[in-house]
């Protein structure tokens, strides 16, 4: 499943709700790629995180944080 800022433009509660499915999902073996600017999810959750600059990986950590100042 592909998921591009599946928490943009959202309160907090229903991101987080958002967030909850998404984890479920995975959690019955379906892989989800999610593209976020959203530090808090990315640094709570500590799933692996992919960066990419320019087309090209410049991070990948199995269990990352944002590593970005907002």
């Amino acid at each position: 499943m592909i998921a591009d800022e599946p928490t943009g433009n959202l309160d907090p509660d229903n991101s987080w709700e958002i967030m909850n499915l998404l984890e479920r999902i995975n959690l019955q073996g379906t892989t989800v790629l999610m593209a976020t600017h959203n530090s808090q999810i990315v640094n709570t959750l500590r799933h692996r995180v992919i960066a990419i600059e320019n087309g090209r990986v410049v991070r990948d950590e199995a269990k990352g944080e944002y590593g970005y100042d907002d």
